[in-house]
């Protein structure tokens, strides 16, 4: 189910056990704390993050009777998988006891939590609930309602302002406005830019990662416009992103591997190295040159174009790469 249908549960009872994952962690975050906050979960909560993660501790836990008559909650969050013997043995402990409740916050791919989702499936007293990348109507409403709790003084638009800032990262934005309470004093658009640094240039690589993947990529072109990228340095970053592609390419082809150290000088995280040596071998030859002609001709039609026409000119050159792939 999605977040609206699960908000309208919680107003009936809190569902046994949850099995929370998307492309929002913030979220998987928020509904842990409502869990903890409902329950009056204290010490006894087990919290198994990541590499604590141990079936025969979590079995345990859920099969004993709290020591003090509360409530036994067993929090999870993993980004691999948890077997499916050992999750329908979990739930069914989480349902075997009114005290008992299990929630898995699975940070790992969409795909291989859908594999999970006949585990928590409501005849198994489970329930599953996706979320989606936040956007700006969504989050809005989050962040005024942190900001309140910080008493923090703060407009609407200097709130959407620090959203855009962001990449609308619900986390991000809620740590930045922890460090901009310490200031009590009415927080503008201009207080964001002095004291934000902004995600721009993740954003700009995320923008060349869909690009090659034949994303749509208007969207994320206008918000870093907005961020106050121009149009010159986004074409300049593409061509440095080609120029990797491409080296990445000659390298595998050549040697049958990749080793980011090599063909760049430095290494890059081991997720970072595999996308790009993905979208490498997914290019052709051709594509590659035809792109390279295309982007040389394009640095020197930005350079001839008047400012007012830059804009439309980059959407062009960034869709037009797009038909080489």
């Amino acid at each position: 189910m999605y977040q609206r249908e699960f908000d309208q549960r919680l107003n009936q009872a809190l569902p046994k056990a949850v099995l929370f994952f998307g492309d929002n962690e913030y979220m998987i975050d928020h509904y842990i704390d409502l869990y903890k906050k409902k329950l009056d979960a204290g010490e006894e909560t087990l919290v198994l993050y990541f590499d604590e993660w141990n079936f025969d501790q979590a079995k345990s836990y859920l099969s004993q009777t709290s020591l003090f008559g509360g409530t036994n909650l067993l929090i999870v969050k993993h980004d691999k998988k948890i077997p499916k013997k050992e999750l329908d043995m979990l739930i069914e402990l989480a349902n075997k006891n009114s005290d008992n409740y299990f929630l898995y916050g699975y940070t790992g791919s969409a795909k291989d939590a859908k594999s999970m989702q006949s585990s928590f499936s409501e005849k198994k007293g489970g329930i599953w609930v996706r979320f989606f990348e936040p956007n700006m109507r969504d989050g809005m409403p989050l962040l005024q309602q942190k900001a309140a709790q910080l008493g923090i003084d703060i407009d609407h638009y200097a709130l959407q302002h620090l959203m855009l800032l962001l990449n609308n990262n619900l986390a991000l934005c809620t740590k930045e406005l922890e460090k901009l309470s310490i200031l009590e004093s009415k927080i503008t658009s201009k207080d964001i830019d002095r004291l934000v640094y902004s995600t721009a240039p993740l954003a700009t690589e995320q923008l060349l990662i869909d690009l090659f993947n034949k994303k749509p990529v208007t969207d994320t072109i206008t918000k870093l416009l907005d961020l106050g990228e121009d149009e010159t340095s986004l074409l300049r970053s593409t061509q440095y992103f080609v120029d990797q592609i491409f080296l990445f390419h000659a390298y595998i082809k050549l040697h049958g591997q990749v080793n980011s150290a090599e063909i760049l000088g430095y290494k890059l995280p081991k997720q970072i190295e595999e996308q790009k040596a993905q979208l490498a071998l997914r290019v052709k030859s051709a594509a590659l040159l035809k792109i390279f002609e295309h982007l040389l001709e394009s640095e020197i039609a930005m350079k001839q174009a008047p400012a007012t026409q830059r804009e439309v000119l980059l959407y062009s050159i960034l869709i037009k790469i797009q038909q080489y792939l």
